[in-house]
């Protein structure tokens, strides 16, 4: 049996747009497990060419006392409904029980000589899946994920959360660590921590994987929910817009201003691009119909991959559509002409 045949690129193009050293808590990225099967490039690759779920962990905020924690707490236990789970697996659901913990890291953080009066108690992170995804495999993957990350070092509980679309994971993790350490997560932290989210839930038979934006075609930054509340409150008129859009309608009207870092992003996705294409040419040669079915696979992958396009230049193309459209509308509405003999 022929091995893989890997053509240079693959680590440019999976890898995070990141400083990899720079992870204040875990292992830099570029390490994670990489003895795993699951972490070949061609088992990488083929779940990037067949699109599998890409998993999201992300940083929703910090409570800075404890009736802001308590009040936390009791939104994601849905006041009482729901459990939250710690480190050991046990159970905290009723509102004593919310209190006597809140009580405890209360007094474990106020004890500590370094605290600020404004310094935040604790960390709030989301752990969440497209839908469909299975809910109980879900729930023990996130919990392997929290006791992984966290058990060693800060006290945290969790709740999982099935009543949305997106099933989904909160979890509130003390900041001041068992041995005084605080908890800041840098950008290489949350990428360390979506692979090994993803890992734990591959696990457990969820297919997942953690990929930058960029190897998928995706150039734009995501937007915060913030940013969606305000357009949101704008669309019905009851507020400014979001300042990004304002920014990116500056930028579609302004079109002489120079952008190198839109060319920047268009030569990286390019030799993304180039090196996807170039990998499917090299796996098409394969004596092994599994590796000419990942060729196809890859092919179909990039033909797929969004045009390389920044918000401005979205905004400027919707604005002549419009305009076109507009005036489609206005030529049909005058009718049929008849010249007069």
């Amino acid at each position: 049996m022929a091995d893989f045949v890997q053509v240079r690129g693959f680590e440019d193009a999976v890898r995070p747009p990141i400083r990899q050293r720079r992870a204040r808590l875990t292992d830099p990225p570029g390490r994670v497990a990489r003895a795993r099967p699951d972490m070949a490039p061609r088992a990488r690759l083929d779940r990037i060419a067949r699109r599998v779920p890409e998993v999201m962990v992300k940083v929703t905020g910090r409570t800075r006392d404890g009736g802001h924690l308590k009040s936390h707490l009791a939104y994601i236990g849905r006041n009482g409904k729901l459990p939250l789970e710690g480190p050991d697996g046990e159970r905290i659901q009723s509102p004593g029980e919310v209190t006597m913990l809140v009580g405890d890291w209360m007094a474990e953080v106020e004890a500590d000589p370094r605290r600020r009066r404004d310094s935040a108690v604790s960390l709030s992170i989301v752990l969440s899946m497209p839908p469909g995804t299975d809910p109980f495999r879900m729930h023990d993957a996130s919990r392997a994920f929290a006791r992984r990350t966290f058990s060693d070092s800060h006290p945290y509980v969790f709740a999982f959360h099935t009543d949305e679309r997106h099933p989904h994971v909160h979890l509130t993790v003390r900041i001041l660590g068992h041995d005084g350490r605080k908890l800041n997560p840098r950008k290489a932290d949350l990428e360390r921590w979506r692979q090994t989210f993803a890992a734990a839930l591959r696990d457990r038979g969820v297919e997942a994987e953690a990929t930058p934006r960029r190897a998928r075609g995706i150039v734009k930054k995501a937007e915060t929910s913030s940013v969606h509340r305000i357009r949101a409150r704008f669309s019905q008129q009851e507020g400014p817009p979001p300042k990004v859009d304002v920014a990116a309608v500056r930028d579609a009207l302004n079109q002489v201003r120079e952008t190198p870092w839109v060319e920047a992003s268009r030569a990286r996705q390019t030799s993304i691009r180039r090196y996807f294409v170039a990998q499917a040419l090299a796996l098409s040669r394969s004596g092994r119909h599994d590796d000419r079915k990942l060729a196809e696979d890859l092919q179909a992958f990039v033909k797929a991959m969004p045009p390389v396009r920044t918000r401005a230049e979205e905004i400027l193309s919707r604005a002549l559509e419009r305009r076109t459209a507009g005036i489609d509308r206005s030529e049909c509405s005058r009718g049929p002409t008849y010249r007069r003999r």
